[in-house]
């Protein structure tokens, strides 16, 4: 009960105004130090650092007579050593494995998702600088300006997570700074079937499904769990295909053993240098790739990705945004319009329907539970419109508890894949011994 009360106090005093107010003053008083020491100060260790800060902080508290006990002292030592060493308040966020997404609307309005569930920090920055430069002390090492003159600036941090920060004068209330964090370790199609993101049946389908090389599409919202389902699905690939992933900023992290990843890049203040995932998409198809990914399908280079899928590419796999398969259909046709298609809404869409061979949509819940809601195979194109049958779709019902539970409905109906049927034959054909005469 003690500790709870001390966390509690502690909790508090952290996000005060006071521990801000000396904090700032302290922080202040050992830079002069840090001056004092010039380039020596450069070579020491977080061990070291911790303690030089610890000394000099309950010097300062002595000498200004601030009252203050012993946990608080410790407190402001930490805090400041992460400062010096670290990355300030964010530190800790960034090393907690249940954290997904960190987003700060200005220095004192922090949001953290934890389980897709959105919610309120008590964790701030003394002001906008503060925050700025912490964002500044982590794309130094990565070579990206942000300034007036390029404020808005998108990145792929050293652990595989990505950082979008936009300041003044396009965002109004202060540096609005977006941090997605990735797992180190990508989730396994087992682990996502314990989470309850699927069920046997579906991992079944999905399985086979990747090793009949059949193309899939993985749409969603934001924040659905698309990459997560992506990575989860390269567990199924046979260890002896190469494959190549196309991405804007490089996410995708596939347990197999010859990927090779490609990234956009964006181009400089002149506006040379760009090379888009059009321009890697086409070039991969030079890197003799058994299999190509794309990250996400959000322009143009739509048209590679299906003239890929259409040209002997078979078994690769892309996520884009959409809320339904049918929406997801609508996206791709309206994509490759902006691209500058050449032929015609029936030629289009006969090659959309002969690129695709399923859709799974994944959603995240109200209650913040990332399930995929259904499975569609594309048939063809009938009337002059793309024909799908939806193999799967996912129910939410309440037990006799009272609890929320998940279902997955089908109508029983197989899907028409001539890939998946090859591959029925194939396994029965190495089951079955071969008839003597």
């Amino acid at each position: 009960m003690s500790d709870q009360i001390v966390d509690s106090e502690s909790s508090r005093f952290v996000n005060s105004q006071e521990f801000q107010d000396i904090k700032t003053a302290a922080y202040d008083n050992l830079l002069t130090r840090i001056e004092e020491l010039g380039a020596e100060f450069g070579r020491w260790s977080r061990t070291a650092i911790q303690q030089f800060v610890n000394l000099d902080v309950d010097g300062f508290v002595r000498l200004r007579r601030i009252p203050l006990n012993e946990n608080e002292v410790r407190l402001i030592a930490d805090a400041l050593t992460k400062e010096l060493a670290g990355l300030g308040p964010l530190e800790d966020l960034l090393a907690d494995s249940e954290v997904e997404d960190i987003l700060i609307n200005g220095y004192n309005d922090v949001f953290v998702s934890r389980h897709g569930v959105l919610q309120r920090e008590t964790l701030r920055f003394t002001d906008n600088n503060h925050l700025l430069r912490i964002v500044r002390r982590i794309l130094a090492p990565l070579g990206r300006r942000l300034d007036e003159s390029n404020p808005m600036v998108d990145a792929r941090l050293p652990d595989g997570g990505r950082l979008n920060v936009v300041i003044e004068p396009l965002a109004v209330d202060g540096p609005m700074v977006s941090i997605r964090k990735f797992r180190k370790d990508p989730l396994k199609p087992s682990d996502l079937k314990e989470l309850g993101t699927f069920n046997d049946d579906l991992f079944t389908l999905l399985e086979n499904a990747v090793k009949a090389r059949c193309n899939i599409l993985v749409s969603g919202g934001t924040s659905s769990g698309k990459t997560s389902l992506l990575n989860a699905l390269a567990f199924f690939l046979p260890e002896n295909e190469r494959v190549v992933t196309v991405e804007d900023t490089a996410e995708l992290s596939l347990n197999h053993p010859h990927v090779v990843r490609l990234e956009s890049r964006i181009g400089s203040f002149e506006g040379t240098g760009s090379v888009s995932i059009r321009d890697l998409i086409r070039n991969s198809l030079r890197m003799r790739p058994d299999r190509i990914i794309v990250g996400e399908v959000r322009g143009a280079e739509v048209l590679e990705m299906l003239q890929a899928m259409n040209t002997g590419h078979d078994g690769s796999m892309a996520t884009i945004h959409a809320n339904s398969p049918r929406e997801c259909l609508h996206r791709i046709e309206m994509l490759a319009g902006f691209a500058g298609f050449q032929g015609s809404e029936s030629s289009l869409r006969r090659q959309i329907a002969g690129a695709l061979d399923f859709i799974v949509q994944i959603g995240r819940l109200s209650n913040g539970r990332r399930r995929i809601v259904s499975i569609t195979e594309v048939i063809g194109v009938g009337d002059n419109i793309i024909t799908t049958q939806e193999l799967y779709r996912h129910e939410s019902y309440l037990d006799p508890n009272g609890e929320e539970q998940d279902r997955w409905v089908t109508l029983g109906i197989q899907p028409h894949s001539p890939k998946l049927q090859r591959r029925k034959q194939t396994a029965s054909a190495a089951v079955t011994p071969p008839r003597r005469y």
